[in-house]
């Protein structure tokens, strides 16, 4: 029998529940943008290029457009968490969840060993789809991993191998390129560790550590649609759909305030760390679809450890417990993380390359990418003679793209005529604007040269590929 406060509970209670509900997943969409992908793996780059000034974002207002809309989210979401309806929110969604909150740990443990098996299966990257290598050993060693991965005792070796596989890699790329990954595995490492000990108040933090990892990788890799909005030009123009009808100019913005803005709230108190972790989730399953196995593979873990932090039955909250429980924290924290992050992109960046940056650098010929499988970076050993000035350098480009492209143009069929004389011709644009990127001043140059490198090394891939369809060797 029920008593009349439960009566009443269930009479009157439920429908201000489910409104609340419905309110609050309203939200999550409006919050969300369309498909996003990780563009180093389908588009070029170049990591050493001086970004966008911090200014350009700040005076963009759909940047603020899109802050306004996510903080409206998050404090509306705080507000039905503190309030009477934020406790039986949770507890439905820990109905709904508990058959996966039951075996949480053995799911994040499939996933990941499944992860570095489609790794294994790939061949050639290391850990992503963006990090190549030549080296077979490595695709071994990461099936390693996924046995080591299924045993308590032998997890920390796996975690050890995951860090190991990271400082590997920077043989082939510099460290500023490679931070976009580490803190996942760090967080996909301590994981491991800490799921593997005996020791039941460091075991409790597991599922914790590899939120943060993944919450951190993700604001710091959403700074690049801020940094190189030149570099998802290729994308929008070649999937229009990304966007929904969106102008580019608009979608590149507010896809990176969604992709930084969701990844602190999985930071924050229950209700909105999963709740961003369902609007990630959506986000990121988008994007399957118009990638491809590229970037289900690529994003696999992080999807699933997007699913556990949905389903993450825990209440407690143990980094600045006090700032998160007061509605004026989501503003300030917000903010803090912006200036943090935006503070150590940018400032690392000048670090390591200068504040003019450095197309080329020590590691030039690994640092531009193409999509292109069969030549997944630049001309190596280009960097090892750099000319002193800029009309040398031309000189010396102009010089690299004539022969190539004169033998191009004498072959007997027309159409196999321009693809070989175009392939040098484009790659001696390219070679004038990683130039111009190297030693000019001008703003604007700067902007059109990326939009040049991005658009011709596209196209590049394309005629390689209709090389390889007809069985003719590239220039």
């Amino acid at each position: 029998m029920r008593t009349e406060n439960e009566y009443k509970m269930s009479a009157h209670g439920r429908p201000r529940f489910l409104a609340c509900l419905t309110c609050l997943v309203a939200l999550s969409f409006t919050a969300s943008t369309p498909a996003q992908a990780h563009v180093k793996w389908f588009a070029p780059y170049i990591v050493g290029a001086p970004p966008q000034p911090v200014g350009v974002t700040l005076a963009n207002v759909w940047f603020w457009a899109g802050i306004a809309l996510v903080l409206m989210f998050f404090l509306a979401t705080r507000a039905v968490e503190t309030s009477p309806a934020g406790e039986p929110i949770l507890r439905w969604m820990d109905r709904i969840t508990d058959p996966l909150w039951q075996r949480l740990d053995d799911f994040v443990r499939v996933v990941v060993a499944a992860f570095f098996v489609a790794i294994f299966a790939v061949g050639g990257v290391y850990l992503t789809p963006d990090l190549k290598t030549p080296a077979e050993w490595v695709s071994w060693m990461q099936l390693l991993i996924a046995g080591l991965i299924f045993s308590r005792r032998t997890q920390p070796l796996a975690a050890l191998g995951i860090i190991g596989l990271w400082l590997l890699a920077l043989r082939d790329y510099d460290v500023f390129h490679l931070l976009d990954y580490l803190a996942l595995g760090v967080g996909v490492a301590a994981y491991l560790v800490l799921e593997a000990s005996s020791n039941p108040d460091w075991r409790k933090h597991r599922f914790e550590a590899m939120r943060w990892g993944v919450a951190i990788a993700l604001m710091w890799s959403s700074l690049e649609k801020f940094a190189y909005p030149d570099w998802f030009y290729p994308l929008v123009e070649e999937k229009p759909l990304l966007t929904f009808g969106m102008p580019r100019d608009v979608f590149i913005p507010m896809a990176g305030v969604a992709e930084f803005t969701m990844g602190f709230g999985m930071l924050w108190t229950p209700l909105i760390r999963r709740l961003s972790a369902v609007a990630l989730f959506i986000i990121f399953n988008a994007a399957v679809y118009p990638f491809g196995r590229t970037d289900l593979i690529g994003h696999a873990l992080i999807m699933a450890i997007i699913v556990a932090i949905a389903a993450d039955h825990t209440r407690e909250v143990h980094f600045l417990p006090e700032v998160k429980r007061r509605l004026a924290g989501v503003p300030a924290a917000l903010a803090a993380a912006l200036v943090a992050f935006a503070t150590g992109y940018w400032g690392l960046h000048i670090a390591i390359y200068g504040i003019e940056g450095n197309p080329a650098g020590q590691f030039g010929e690994r640092l531009t990418h193409t999509p292109n499988a069969e030549h997944p970076h630049a001309g190596h050993g280009a960097a090892a003679a750099t000319p002193a000035t800029a009309e040398a350098a031309n000189r010396a480009a102009m010089d690299r793209m004539h022969g190539p492209m004169m033998r191009g143009i004498a072959h007997a069929d027309p159409d196999t005529a321009f693809v070989l004389g175009m392939i040098p011709h484009h790659q001696g644009a390219i070679d004038m604007a990683e130039i111009v990127l190297r030693y000019g001043k001008d703003g604007h140059n700067q902007h059109l040269a990326r939009e040049i490198i991005a658009t011709q090394k596209r196209e590049i891939g394309e005629m390689r590929g209709w090389l390889k369809q007809k069985n003719i060797p590239p220039p």
